[in-house]
């Protein structure tokens, strides 16, 4: 058994305080959100994931984690806390990384373990924490070890990605990459790897995401040309990737999460050689705006007209709307034009928008545009939505709806 801090209880620190816990290690966690921790010791978990909320529950229940808004001294310290980008310069905001730095450096004790879990640019585990816990007298690599370690999971599906992916450790000396790896196996059943640098492990992450998001941008950009050409953008890429080495992602509204529309913008962080990441986050961020052009060459002018829009989430399933391409197409519309917008999501009920049910939100509607692969969206039938709207305008940018079905009844278009 080991004892542990994590620093920060948001989507990551908190499944990780909760599986670290479970595999039997001694887990302070810790945040300074005092609603949050409340909320915690009260049974109420944020995540809206059945196994990762019976884990969380389970774990504070028996005492191996406890939830905390004052830090505690331990064997190992995780930090998981944000690092938003910054819209206008694009640059990551470290604050919060160096306020977690300073706290552990106030704990620090000599054969302590650190772990930086926050998606940051690369050097900042070497060139920004390392130097403010160094200041509090020990020297990483010497007297303490110091590692960055990236999470990869996918929301809705957490616990299983944090037990079964595999997992790369990035160690300022052999010793501290060794010592994160043996605590990882502790719950990974995959392959932990390590590195000496831990630049690596936060370029493996980036590039994980980047690769990911320029892909969609191929895709997104392949299904305009498509539209030019009058073919089915979807029904070509399907084709395309039968080549054993061929494979095309699937375009979209939009690509949303925490992670891919903002960690390829980190590259520039101390780089100038970034040109097709920067665009292909270009080309991605358009798709609203084109989602839109679709809309008023089927309707003309949306500035006196109803549009139904299904989906606020950034995925099926879930309901996190964190950089969604269904809020910001829904923000899109309200700012820029004078169309009544009518939102429905399933799993989404605390936006800034009235959020309506499904009959409320196609009343009248000229247009429905759906935004998110939610299963309860494929099992809509094109009769019973056509008659509750005024017009007969489907987009459907995530093909959840058969075409073949809804262009017998519908104005159908299929991004």
């Amino acid at each position: 058994m080991t004892t542990v801090t994590v620093h920060g209880l948001g989507y990551i620190g908190l499944p990780t305080a909760a599986i670290l816990a479970d595999a039997g290690h001694e887990v302070h966690g810790f945040d300074v959100d005092d609603d949050k921790v409340s909320a915690l010791r009260n049974g109420e978990v944020f995540v809206d994931e059945d196994d990762l909320t019976e884990l969380v529950r389970g774990v504070i229940e028996d005492g191996s984690l406890v939830v905390d808004t004052e830090p505690k001294a331990a064997e190992v310290h995780i930090v998981c806390v944000p690092t938003p980008l910054d819209d206008e310069t694009k640059e990551a905001n470290l604050a919060f990384v160096e306020a977690a730095g300073e706290t552990i450096a106030d704990l620090l004790r000599e054969d302590d373990l650190v772990i930086l879990e926050s998606t940051v640019p690369p050097t900042t585990t070497t060139d920004t924490l390392r130097p403010i816990l160094d200041s509090s007298g020990l020297t990483a690599g010497e007297d303490y070890d110091l590692c960055f370690s990236p999470e990869t999971v996918l929301p809705g599906n957490t616990i299983s990605e944090l037990r079964g992916n595999d997992r790369i450790v990035g160690g300022v000396t052999r010793k501290s990459a060794e010592r994160a790896k043996a605590l990882y196996e502790t719950f990974v059943e995959s392959e932990v790897a390590t590195t000496d640098d831990p630049t690596v492990a936060e370029f493996v992450k980036l590039a994980q995401n980047t690769y990911r998001d320029t892909n969609i941008a191929l895709a997104n950009e392949l299904a305009k040309v498509a539209h030019d050409y009058d073919i089915d953008a979807r029904e070509a890429i399907e084709h395309a990737n039968m080549h054993p080495r061929v494979n095309v992602h699937l375009p979209g509204p939009g690509v949303g999460g925490h992670c891919l529309p903002i960690d390829p913008w980190f590259f520039g962080h101390g780089s100038d050689s970034v040109d097709l990441i920067t665009h292909a986050r270009e080309v991605n961020d358009s798709m609203t705006g084109y989602v839109r052009g679709l809309l008023e060459d089927e309707l003309g002018s949306l500035d006196d007209k109803t549009v139904a829009v299904f989906g606020l989430a950034y995925k099926g399933g879930v309901a996190d709307t964190r950089e969604s391409p269904g809020l910001s197409f829904v923000q899109e519309l309200q700012a820029e034009t004078g169309a009544t917008v009518q939102v429905h999501d399933p799993f989404v009920d605390d936006t800034v928008f009235d959020v309506l049910d499904e009959d409320a939100a196609l009343s009248d509607a000229d247009a429905l545009v759906v935004t998110t692969d939610h299963p309860q969206f494929a099992d809509l039938s094109p009769e019973s939505v056509r008659s509750r709207m005024a017009g007969s305008v489907v987009i459907d940018t995530k093909a959840i709806l058969d075409p073949e079905t809804w262009r017998s009844e519908t104005t159908f278009v299929r991004l």
